[in-house]
């Protein structure tokens, strides 16, 4: 299916103000959650072209920001040959997981086996997108017989914090151990330690509170922070910089910057890898830098150089859950609507577990 190359997307439209937590009405908490899915879809897409690229090459092929959705470059070494829109691994392996959700009680063997099935549907697809180094790993261990548990222990990339927005949707804030133990449950056996089990909950935590009611960026950071410091008690224990610090530290560090000073401080200073500490803060950093504007946002994240579509992922999806789909230009949701992924079923869907 065609997609069209950098389409002519208008200025977003304007972002109401969101009433108190706990006080959106039935269809506003349905545009947060549609917003979550879409978001992390939009980034995803944005950011495919650009994924592991450098800052520089990136500005001197596209400009920065990104204007909109662009096809990969031909050689590029994981997304050779995708069209302008296409999404990768971080969509979809969101909805293979809220799918799994909505299956019933998540088994983390039945989750394995999805990504096994998922990743050998994307190599007969002749994708170079597959299995993350930690979900590959830990997958080959549980088909080989490790306990599920175990199976994760050296998981510390981001692959679980680029998936768990479905979690964020089915699980309210309120009461955060419970969101982390949801988190837990659904990463363990690909990123059960201590740093990536942080850095899902921060993800999973903030786009919960959007759909709770959180009035802004800043607001569902907060939670996040409080998120990532339970996380980080749970699963193994790895070496790495705590989460929940280099979140506050990160967002701080770009506020009231313009987005490209931002974009250059986020990729020289907080890191842009697939290093939980580095790219999940990426990814709230973007969102302090652009607050109010989550495609802005996710425009940003796509052209900062490194992982860029998981950052880009991340931030659309916390975006949209606090500001909704109506803050990403309808032809960009449009784009995402042609890949036949059922995103606004999906979010309905898992917005009725949350009730």
């Amino acid at each position: 299916m065609p997609f069209p190359t950098s389409p002519p997307v208008p200025p977003s439209p304007p972002v109401p103000p969101s009433p108190p937590t706990n006080q959106l009405s039935p269809q506003q908490r349905r545009d947060r959650a549609r917003g979550a899915l879409y978001g992390l879809a939009i980034g995803d897409a944005l950011g495919m072209p650009t994924q592991m690229m450098s800052r520089r090459q990136i500005a001197e092929r596209w400009g920065s920001p990104l204007a909109g959705f662009e096809p990969a470059p031909p050689g590029h070494p994981i997304a050779a040959g995708m069209p302008a829109g296409a999404v990768t691994d971080d969509t979809e392996q969101a909805v293979l997981l809220g799918r799994l959700l909505l299956s019933g009680p998540l088994d983390p063997r039945e989750l394995a086996a999805a990504l096994v099935a998922w990743e050998r549907d994307m190599a007969e697809r002749g994708s170079l997108d597959l299995l993350g180094p930690s979900t590959r790993r830990a997958v080959a261990a549980v088909l080989a017989g490790t306990p599920p548990e175990e199976a994760g222990v050296h998981g510390d990339t981001n692959g679980a914090a680029m998936r768990i927005t479905p979690v964020g949707i089915t699980t309210a804030a309120d009461d955060l151990p419970r969101l982390v133990d949801a988190v837990h449950e659904a990463s363990l056996v690909t990123h059960n330690t201590s740093v990536a089990l942080a850095g899902a909950a921060a993800v999973a935590a903030a786009v919960s509170a959007g759909l709770s009611g959180a009035g802004s960026v800043a607001a569902a950071t907060e939670v996040a922070v409080d998120a990532a410091t339970i996380g980080a008690e749970r699963g193994h224990w790895v070496a790495g910089a705590d989460v929940a610090a280099r979140l506050r530290w990160a967002t701080g560090l770009v506020t009231g910057l313009s987005a490209e000073k931002a974009g250059d401080l986020i990729y020289s200073l907080v890191g842009t890898s697939l290093a939980t500490q580095e790219s999940v803060p990426a990814a709230f950093a973007v969102l302090a830098a652009l607050p109010g504007d989550p495609w802005r946002a996710c425009l940003l994240a796509a052209s900062l150089g490194g992982d860029c579509d998981t950052i880009a992922a991340m931030a659309g999806a916390i975006g949209g859950a606090v500001h909704g789909l109506a803050a990403f230009p309808p032809p960009a949701v449009a784009v995402i609507d042609a890949q036949g992924l059922g995103l606004s079923d999906l979010a309905d869907s898992l917005l009725e577990l949350r009730r």
